[in-house]
């Protein structure tokens, strides 16, 4: 019985919890107006769900240049400023086009948006809205996002 214990443990129950996380980066876009900070929120290309900017890392670019670039990518962000250093992380699980699930621990940088293009290169796949931070965390599903959110 014991052995059956530990072989249990050991190729079914350590590697579900210990599994590596993969790594993404995203981008927490803000602007100031007159009510306040606001979040750019974006929907999800396969369920519609509201996220923020985020991808798998890029060759030759950092994390907050890779939120950059994500945050252009699926939003059309052009930045005025760029935070080198991460506002937090959040983990969630990825459902690929498999079916399974991956966990990934994603690092949030924060940008300021200058403004936003009408012409990008995922327009045709994603919403775009500006929200207070309070509705934004209503929106998303991640419960660290939601705290990081709630922070601002």
């Amino acid at each position: 019985m014991t052995k059956w214990l530990h072989n249990i443990w050991e190729e079914v129950a350590r590697p579900l919890i210990l599994r590596p996380r993969r790594v993404q980066f995203a981008a927490l876009c803000t602007r100031n107006t007159n009510e306040g900070v606001q979040v750019l929120l974006i929907t999800s290309r396969d369920t519609g769900r509201w996220i923020i900017p985020k991808g798998w890392p890029i060759d030759g670019l950092n994390g907050a240049q890779t939120a950059r670039q994500e945050a252009w990518e699926e939003a059309g962000v052009r930045a005025r400023t760029v935070q080198e250093k991460p506002v937090g992380q959040f983990a969630y699980e990825k459902v690929l086009k498999d079916g399974s699930a991956q966990p990934v621990l994603t690092t949030v940088f924060r940008i300021e948006v200058q403004d936003l293009a009408e012409d990008f290169p995922e327009k045709d796949q994603r919403t775009r809205e500006w929200v207070s931070p309070t509705t934004a965390a209503k929106r998303v599903h991640e419960p660290e996002l939601r705290d990081l959110l709630r922070q601002l």
